[in-house]
């Protein structure tokens, strides 16, 4: 079983709402052949908790408006480090860069094939160590500069 055209048509509008918002490492997983309850995750990360927010409003309005999608349950949000969006075809994951990190979703998925994003999603490939290096150049600059 292969994910379905709507499910396709979720991810792909998701995918380019959170590469609109600025979201590092955007990538999608065909979960269909290995889990019941849904056909695809999304999984997206940012450096902080309010870019965090920002990628899910974007992505909730985004679905919303578009594609009259709307989620049956939103997990996280409180905190930001983590937000679930559930559509039950598909699954949204935003994640603080180092809860991707440290739950490494990627790890899990690997087996599942992965699904065709827009041009500026696959784009943010890299963005999130990109980001980790600039911050570590800075903070060895501030280091130099005490």
């Amino acid at each position: 079983m292969t994910a379905t055209d709507r499910s396709i048509e979720l991810i792909k509008a998701a995918a380019q709402a959170a590469a609109d918002k600025l979201a590092h490492d955007i990538i999608a997983y065909d979960v269909s052949d290995v889990l019941s309850i849904t056909d695809a995750f999304l999984l997206a990360s940012a450096p902080n908790d309010r870019q965090v927010k920002s990628i899910v409003d974007e992505i909730e309005e985004r679905l919303n408006k578009e594609l009259g999608a709307k989620p049956v349950r939103r997990e996280g949000d409180r905190e930001a480090r983590w937000v679930l969006l559930d559509y039950v075809d598909i699954v949204v994951h935003v994640q603080h860069s180092e809860e991707r990190v440290f739950y490494a979703l990627e790890r899990l998925w690997k087996d599942c094939p992965q699904l065709e994003l827009p041009a500026d999603a696959v784009a943010t490939a890299g963005k999130a160590e990109e980001h980790a290096k600039t911050l570590a150049a800075e903070g060895d600059l501030d280091g130099e500069l005490s």
